[in-house]
């Protein structure tokens, strides 16, 4: 009972909002003119605009329901799970398709066919030119090792020479200094440098001193290339001491065929491809198997297998076009799943469970008694109505628009395009469009409101069928939600088309690959789709982007981009206004200045005040020279028509002359509203004073005060209000020259008194404890527009420039 008090509170204050619109932060007109002006317009009118807003949320709650619920129209009692009530025998024989089973089973062959491969040359090459080079660099250090001494291998054997020039400083030092006694060398225990030891002192003992000097110099000469040798390999950094040694100690034959074995292995194992995430230890596996077969030392064969597996890389990639063909061709080669029955067989007992083969032939003979589901149709009519009543709670509440009839027809066919297009089962939606557009339209609030909306009530029209594309989409259009009605350009927002197709792309892929996971999906077959549904956001964006100014135009939206294009003094209407009334644009660029400077403290929209301003005076063209500030010191023309009442009517008529303009000139009624708010119904005292004077000399004249005092309406909007304000005190700051601040603020505070107390203020928003905040603001710029300046000397005015 409360739930429908509180909806049915709720209409009411939407059918109060609508007709009798309060002040708001951005105003709206909620028909098609002002609300002062309906009294002349028809009745007809008059109720349309009465009888709107109950019959579009009808109109929404209806059409929505009609879409979500599309499969409650056709819908089976006796389907798959239920409990079958009787026992149903098949009526005749038949064979028929189980295209559910069948498209399942095709949809996880695509899914889970492992993808088709190709060589990636480039990466073959490259790892080839690796290797090589690797080869190369270790020919070019055995080069150097050729340039050693020859020592016969009767004074020391390979294995010593091989020892003494690749033995530790420290023991080479041992040896040279101990080269006159040696003997006390000869009780080592380390057996090779024991052998070493000995063969140097049978060396010694057979020949002269000098020869075997020249013998210890060979092994050093031996020793310094073999360092320059080393040298060369060390930045490889697969090689460890032991493999360059390995390498450097070969024969000249062994080297030959060692270098021929890489060669072959790594050509082998490239022909047979490395696939992407193949694990380091199965690569370096794989060569050592291929090293098996062929008589290689242990030591060399593990520096083989580290040379060749460590610059092994994937050379192989995913073909997208053969992957999905193969994919194609695999799912039709599964045959059409077939469900057969003879005439009087049982297809169900009553009492058990109906499963996917007995639907396929109870639907078949007609005996799943499909009909329309009265039990879902409500529910989704319940969902839209409640979920459209919050949302125009959070909209009416969050961003205090008025409820026009072009807001409530865009929200319902932006909300009714994505089931609209998920009806056809195309694997996107329009999501991403709808958030970038309602944000630009009404702001992050009213659009994530919005496209949550939709998309609870898109799920459960598909009923979870397709929820990866769904989730992904809904992401893209959060981020456009939230950011959209943040930006100041159409660069900006293309950027924004981009950030949401990645955003959509790559949710697709993690939800995708997360759900596929317990199949054994690979990460790379889900790319091609991540890739498509990122462009389709993309593409969406860049859809939102184009029609946007359409949408601005036809349906009276004001966005902070078309308000700064509005604003550009190049706009013909600004030109000519710069042009043909020089003193009132100067005017226009004084009264912006105190606005915008006001609306930013009181955190108003600064952008419509600025739009707002610059337009506020438009209607001034039709007369220039009837306005004193176009008059440029020249007769007064008012002086010359001496009547009050049409001088009055002259500068009324500035108010009636700006509206047809910006009509003509297609600005939105937003802009439109500045210009009788500005004024509201204030009273034109210099003339109607001077008809007063009139009146008191000749007693037959009647003074009627209307007839002195704008037509109206008062300020709607906070934006307006400020701007009635800074009109009303530009011309008498001007007026100060040598004033002081107080001065000012005291001539300030006297004209906010004389507006407020004329009630020009009262539907605005405006409190009277804000006025001295608005004050202080216009004094500041006032200040700003009237700091001093240095007064330069006569004679310095004079001086005559040097030759």
């Amino acid at each position: 009972m409360k739930t429908l008090q509180s909806i049915s509170q709720t209409l009411k204050r939407w059918q109060q909002n609508y007709d009798n619109p309060s002040h708001q932060e951005y105003p709206q007109q909620s028909c098609s003119d002002t609300e002062q002006n309906m009294g002349t317009k028809p009745k007809w009118f008059k109720l349309i605009c009465k009888v709107h807003p109950p019959v579009m949320i009808l109109l929404s709650v209806t059409t929505i329901t009609g879409v979500i619920s599309y499969r409650f129209y056709n819908q089976p009692e006796l389907a798959v799970g239920t409990i079958a009530p009787t026992t149903i025998v098949a009526p005749e024989d038949g064979s028929f398709v189980d295209h559910q089973t069948t498209e399942e089973m095709r949809r996880n062959t695509r899914s889970g066919l492992l993808p088709t491969l190709r060589h990636d040359e480039s990466a073959t090459e490259s790892i080839k030119s690796s290797i090589r080079e690797r080869l190369e660099r270790i020919q070019e250090a055995r080069e150097i090792l050729l340039a050693n001494p020859e020592i016969e291998t009767d004074v020391l054997s390979s294995g010593v020479q091989q020892y003494l020039r690749t033995t530790q400083e420290s023991e080479w030092e041992n040896i040279i200094d101990n080269r006159t006694d040696l003997n006390a060398l000869s009780e080592e225990s380390n057996s090779i440098f024991a052998q070493a030891i000995g063969e140097l002192i049978n060396y010694q003992q057979r020949v002269d001193e000098p020869e075997f000097e020249n013998l210890i110099n060979k092994i050093a000469t031996q020793r310094s290339n073999y360092q320059v040798a080393e040298t060369l390999l060390v930045n490889f950094s697969e090689m460890t001491d032991e493999d360059r040694r390995q390498f450097l100690d070969l024969d000249e034959q062994q080297w030959r065929e060692t270098r021929d074995i890489v060669n072959r292995v790594t050509n082998r194992i490239l022909t047979q491809g490395i696939p992407f995430g193949l694990p380091e230890a199965m690569r370096l596996s794989t060569v050592e198997t291929h090293l098996s077969n062929r008589e290689i030392p242990s030591p060399l064969k593990g520096a083989l297998v580290r040379l060749i597996g460590s610059n092994l890389r994937t050379n192989l990639t995913v073909d997208e076009e053969a992957t999905k063909a193969r994919a194609e061709r695999a799912a039709e080669e599964i045959e059409p799943i077939m469900v057969s029955v003879e005439q009087n067989e049982t297809i169900v007992r009553e009492g058990e469970q109906i499963t996917q083969a007995d639907f396929v032939l109870l639907d078949n003979f007609g005996l799943s008694r499909r009909s329309i589901n009265w039990v879902g149709v409500l529910t989704s009519a319940a969902l839209t109505g409640g979920g459209l009543v919050g949302f125009m709670a959070i909209a009416t509440k969050r961003t205090q628009r008025r409820l026009r009839r072009r807001d409530q027809f865009l929200w319902w066919l932006l909300g009714i395009s994505v089931p609209v297009i998920s009806l056809f089962d195309v694997g996107y939606n329009s999501l991403p469009a709808v958030g970038f557009l309602m944000s630009s339209f009404y702001g992050p609030v009213v659009a994530v409101s919005h496209v949550s909306l939709t998309a609870g009530l898109t799920l459960f029209q598909t009923g979870a069928i397709g929820w990866e594309y769904l989730i992904s989409s809904y992401a893209s259009s959060i981020l456009a939600a939230i950011i959209a009605s943040r930006l100041r350009s159409r660069e900006e927002l293309a950027f924004l088309g981009g950030g949401v197709g990645l955003t959509q792309g790559a949710v697709y892929f993690v939800v995708t690959l997360a759900s596929s996971a317990a199949v054994g999906t690979l990460w790379y077959v889900i790319i091609p789709g991540a890739i498509w549904h990122g462009a389709v956001g993309l593409t969406y964006g860049v859809i939102a982007l184009g029609i946007s100014p359409y949408l601005e135009r036809f349906f009276d939206l004001i966005t902070p981009i078309r308000l700064a294009e509005l604003s550009n003094p190049n706009r013909p209407l600004l030109k000519r206004l710069a042009t043909e009334a020089p003193g009132t644009f100067q005017h226009t660029m004084f009264v912006s200045s105190l606005a915008e400077a006001a609306a930013r403290k009181l955190n108003c929209n600064v952008e419509l005040v600025r739009a707002g301003t610059l337009y506020h005076d438009i209607g001034k063209m039709h007369d220039p020279l009837g306005f004193i500030e176009n008059q440029m010191g020249g007769k007064n023309k008012h002086d010359q028509i001496n009547d009050p009442w049409e001088s009055a009517d002259i500068i009324k008529k500035h108010v009636s002359e700006g509206l047809a303009m910006a009509k003509r000139h297609g600005l939105p009624q937003a802009i439109r509203n500045f210009i009788p708010e500005h004024q509201g119904t204030l009273l034109i005292s210099y003339f109607y004073y001077q008809a007063q004077n009139q009146a008191e000399e000749d007693p037959a004249i009647e003074i009627e005060e209307h007839n002195f005092r704008y037509d109206g309406p008062i300020p709607q909007s906070r934006e307006t209000g400020i701007v009635m304000l800074a009109d009303g005190c530009e011309a008498a700051l001007r007026s100060l020259k040598d004033a002081t601040p107080e001065q000012a603020m005291a001539m300030v505070n006297k004209i906010f008194k004389a507006r407020w107390r004329d009630h020009q203020l009262d539907d605005c928003g405006l409190r009277y404890d804000e006025l001295p905040i608005i004050a202080e603001v216009f004094i500041n710029v006032w200040q700003q527009f009237n700091h001093q300046r240095i007064s330069y000397p006569k004679g310095a005015l004079e001086m005559k420039t040097s030759k």
